[in-house]
Formats: structure tokens, sequence, C-alpha cells
């Protein structure tokens, strides 16, 4: 058997105007109501810590794990792409609003001719960022892609790294991106000890010559 409690069983229900008026007046004179009126005076009072932009002459300031459009990432040595056409961005993509466009060159190797993505459609959850290999594609924190169709899309060029801002590309913080303690993390293979072990073997044997000197 359930067992209800009554709540506020003193609480009548107001029957005339007057006693409306009353119930109006109680509920609206209490603290709660000036500490409301008190904290929207203090931040209004304010004149250096205002929470509003004046866009767009002012952009708002992301954090590098916001998940704006892309943007395709280019080696600085070597200014190559750094897309290698596996197709993971695009087999994984739950939306299903990537192409890719691949081909062989003379070499034999894989070659990007097109990369496009249905802005529209996406959702940016970075599924296409974390998949891929070689850290070629990447979110931005380029935030207005407003168009006035459905089906937006971006092409490669739009997202690929232009070669003259080249030197103005970082390494991208945010999601699809190299943790800072990634190096940490990686397990060491028994070549890597070989040759510490080797290399202190050398070292070991310049300074006993230079001992005997």
């Amino acid at each position: 058997m359930k067992n209800y409690y009554l709540v506020d069983e003193k609480r009548k229900t107001p029957i005339t105007t007057w006693q409306k008026i009353l119930q109006a007046l109680k509920r609206s004179i209490k603290l709660e109501l000036f500490v409301g009126l008190w904290v929207v005076m203090r931040e209004m009072l304010k004149r250096n810590n205002s929470a509003t932009i004046k866009y767009p002459l002012e952009k708002l300031q992301l954090d590098n794990r916001y998940r704006a459009v892309h943007r395709l990432m280019r080696f600085i040595e070597s200014e190559n792409e750094r897309c290698i056409g596996c197709g993971l961005c695009e087999k994984i993509c739950i939306s299903n609003c990537i192409r890719m466009e691949t081909s062989l060159d003379k070499d034999g190797r894989k070659k990007v001719n097109n990369y496009s993505i249905n802005l529209g459609r996406c959702i940016y959850c970075g599924f296409c960022a974390e998949v891929c290999p070689e850290l070629a594609i990447v979110h931005g924190l380029e935030y207005e892609n407003a168009a006035e169709q459905r089906s937006y899309f971006g092409y490669k060029e739009d997202f690929l790294t232009p070669i003259d801002q080249l030197k103005q590309q970082v390494e991208f913080e945010g999601a699809g991106s190299l943790r800072k303690d990634a190096d940490l993390l990686v397990k060491k293979t028994p070549n890597y000890y070989d040759a510490m072990q080797n290399k202190a073997l050398e070292n070991q044997d310049q300074s006993s010559q230079g001992e005997v000197k």
C-alpha cells in the first residue's frame, strides 16, 4: 500500500478578489526578489566586465577544443599535403557528408584530387579528426559558416592551408590533435633500447680513450 503525504494542507485557494491581491503581495514581497534585483543591478553597474561583445567588430575567444569548420593541414618543411587519401574520415562520418576523390600519380602513390564536406549536413562530431592517422584534417576556430541554402559545400581549396600562409600554420591543439604529453605515452621499441645502449657504449669508449691519452 502506498503512503501519501499532504503538502501544505493549510494553504487555501483564494476565492475573492481581495484574497488574490493579498496572495500576490505575499509572494512578491520576499527577500528572494530583492536578491535577484541586486544581482541584476550589480552586473549593470560594472563597466569593464560586460558579457556582451560588439559583434562583428569583436569576435568570441573560442577554446581550442571547439569544433568549428574543418582545416586540411600541410607539412611545414616540405609544403606537401598531409592527407594520404586513406578514406577513413569518409567511412567513419556518421552524417555521410564527406566525399573524397583519389587517383594514382606517376610515382604510383595515391593522390587526393578533390575533398568536399557538406557543411550544412555536418554535425561537427569530430570523428573525422579523431580517426585521421596523419593529423591531416582538424577542426579550426572559424564558426561563421552561415549559408542561404541547406546544402553548403566546402571544397579542398577552402580547407587546405595556402602555401603563402604556411608560416602562420600552427599545430592545432583541439579535436583530432595529439596531446602535449603524447611522446611520454608512446611505448618504446626494442630497437630504441639497443640504440641507447650502443650510444652509451660509444660514450664510454670515448671517455676511456681520453683517459689513456
